[in-house]
């Protein structure tokens, strides 16, 4: 083994080590929150190329966020390998193999990748339904998403309503199954007559071309020697065909997930493929916990774990291991009414700036978007910038503004070049870490929503608030309202995750 290849290993624990190490073969990474997870990962990438086992050229890295394929490709550049190493998204990945064989099983152009879907929709929904478009944008929105559950699922449009029976699930917007799949064939139609797809058809054609010309499928396998697969707990069906047909046999893959982190079930993910990778993939060549967390305080792990603690499926789960020095105590906080809660945080905030804190370590987490109003109106009465995430992702303004919000929006202009407190959702805030985090509305019906029962989604959002934890390094401050407005009833109590 060369100097250079060693060196590359210098730093990781044991289990890292073991990890990075083995770069042959099946292997399953369970990477708790905090623990190392990129940083194991590109350097057994990187091991893996410096000491010549690996061909960089042949090497694909897929993760689900444009953010995370960045940072990929930095670190592995600061290793001073993998310039030939693709890092890339799922859909990226694909959409990059499509073109390159496009025209040697194709004479027409290659499809055109819809930009306005909800407009596409809108013109589909003219052919099913007579007159006006019935449907408010929040409906809309909740059609599209229906549309890409049931791609990312696998499931033709023809065959929805008979899922729905098996699964007993709701179609969106008040609408039965029938009239739903009806929606969806126009929604394809209306794509097809314009030579245009979305963003999911790109994994499906991908897959079609995969199965049905040998050659293309020849030529983008000869181009995937080694596959690594991040967030593997968030993988949907159609990811994992698409996966499978890149292999092809080819048991050189390593996965890298949390089940404790698998908080997109509604849109079609699951830790399933995670937790039985080894049957699928036996025998491993290794099955790797990395459970030692280097991010957060010992008070703020115990507090993740605790909250995982009464899960059904507790043994799915890592139990955190702290190793970073006492720290503060996480504390729990119920405030008279939303203004209140959202005027302490800002307060609490602005005094920390006074002493020196910078806003980019400060972040308060929401469950839903339209929780954020009222927090960024108390920021911007402390005179403090703040940038916002969405479930939608970052938004370039402060909030979606109406006339009364201008203000507010202009006092944010900017704010992706200067120092800022971050709001997000809880969803939107997955793969990053601040110093100091904030969750608020800890109340039943936010957290978890709508205060479901024991199942599937009581845990989805026991989960969430596991992820919405541990992006705290050094403080956290759980919290809640016991009321919506001030001199409003005590209505809401605090979340059974609080207890």
């Amino acid at each position: 083994m060369n100097a250079s290849a060693e060196s590359i290993l210098e730093g990781l624990d044991e289990a890292q080590r073991l990890a990075a190490t083995t770069v042959q073969g099946p292997v399953r990474i369970i990477a708790g929150a905090g623990a190392g997870k990129t940083r194991t990962v590109t350097r057994r990438i990187a091991y893996a190329c410096a000491s010549g086992r690996w061909d960089e050229r042949k090497v694909l890295a897929v993760t689900f966020s444009v953010k995370a394929a960045a940072e990929m490709r930095s670190r592995l550049a600061a290793l001073s390998v993998g310039e030939g190493v693709k890092a890339a998204t799922f859909h990226s990945a694909a959409l990059h193999q499509l073109r390159r064989v496009w025209s040697d099983i194709s004479d027409s152009y290659f499809p055109t990748v819809i930009r306005d879907p909800q407009a596409c929709l809108d013109r589909a929904l003219k052919r099913v339904i007579a007159g006006d478009n019935p449907f408010h944008p929040v409906q809309m929105r909740d059609l599209l998403h229906e549309v890409d559950w049931c791609k990312v699922s696998l499931i033709a449009p023809e065959d929805y309503p008979r899922v729905c029976s098996a699964l007993h699930r709701q179609p969106p917007a008040g609408i039965d199954s029938q009239r739903f799949a009806d929606i969806a064939i126009a929604y394809e139609q209306e794509k097809t007559n314009r030579g245009e797809i979305d963003f999911n058809d790109i994994l499906l054609i991908a897959c079609h071309v995969m199965d049905d010309f040998p050659e293309a499928a020849r030529t983008i396998r000869s181009s995937i020697g080694w596959l690594t697969v991040d967030e593997y707990q968030d993988v949907s069906p159609l990811q994992h065909r698409l996966m499978k047909l890149w292999l092809n046999g080819n048991t050189n893959v390593c996965v890298v997930g949390d089940p404790a982190q698998t908080i997109y079930s509604f849109a079609g993910a699951s830790s399933y493929d995670l937790l039985h990778f080894s049957e699928e993939f036996a025998p491993l060549a290794a099955d790797v916990n990395l459970a030692t967390d280097y991010r957060s305080t010992p008070e703020v792990v115990n507090c993740a774990n605790t909250v995982l603690q009464a899960a059904p499926n507790r043994e799915d789960y890592l139990i955190l291991n702290a190793v970073r020095p006492k720290g503060a105590r996480v504390l729990k906080i119920a405030y008279d009414h939303d203004v209140q809660e959202a005027m302490d945080i800002a307060q609490r905030i602005a005094q920390w700036k006074r002493q020196g804190v910078s806003l980019d370590d400060c972040a308060i987490l929401t469950r839903i978007n339209n929780q954020q109003s009222v927090i960024a109106r108390a920021l911007y009465q402390e005179g403090l910038k703040y940038r916002v995430r969405r479930d939608s992702g970052w938004q370039q303004s402060a909030l979606d503004v109406d006339g009364s919000d201008k203000e507010i929006a202009l006092a944010a202009h900017g704010i992706a070049r200067e120092e800022a407190v971050t709001i997000s959702t809880i969803h939107a805030s997955k793969g990053l870490e601040f110093k100091h985090v904030f969750i608020v509305g800890c109340s039943e019906g936010l957290m978890p929503y709508g205060s479901p029962d024991p199942g599937d989604d009581l845990e989805e959002e026991r989960r969430l608030m596991y992820v919405g934890i541990t992006r705290a390094q050094d403080s956290l401050q759980l919290s809640f309202a016991r009321s919506k407005e001030q001199g409003g009833a005590a209505s809401r109590q605090g979340s059974r995750f609080l207890a």
